[in-house]
């Protein structure tokens, strides 16, 4: 019976990494048409990208959970990286936000990626020490 849950637990851990990644990469693709437009088009598809993006990584870093066994150190960098998206879905506010210009959600983008490096080096140390 152990081994059934730890498989779930597994395979939702693998889902919601996938969903992450997704997520991730429709967030890549609505900061990038922009940059090859040359500008904010008038359509409103990279916002939708974008916002649909960070829907996907919140989502994921929501039922994402830690590992069991993991130290409170590794617990903390795990939902530290969960806090990325956050900064992810406050961009995408600025995005449809009237009010705000593009260095707004620009801001919240390279926050939420720099979140997202610093964990991932930190993971890829932490793998080659054990």
């Amino acid at each position: 019976m152990n081994t059934n849950k730890s498989n779930s637990t597994s395979s939702r851990s693998a889902l919601c990494s996938l969903a992450a990644s997704i997520g991730l990469l429709l967030i890549a693709t609505g900061t990038t048409i922009p940059i090859v437009e040359g500008g904010f088009p008038q359509s409103p598809w990279y916002k939708i990208a974008y916002s649909a993006g960070a829907l996907v990584c919140l989502l994921a870093s929501l039922f994402n959970k830690a590992p069991e066994g993991l130290s409170m150190r590794d617990r903390r960098w795990h939902r530290i990286e969960g806090w990325s998206s956050l900064f992810f879905c406050a961009g995408a506010f600025f995005m449809w936000y009237p009010g705000s210009s593009s260095r707004d959600w620009l801001a919240f983008t390279l926050a939420g990626a720099v979140i997202r490096i610093i964990v991932f080096f930190r993971n890829m140390r932490q793998t080659r020490k054990a």
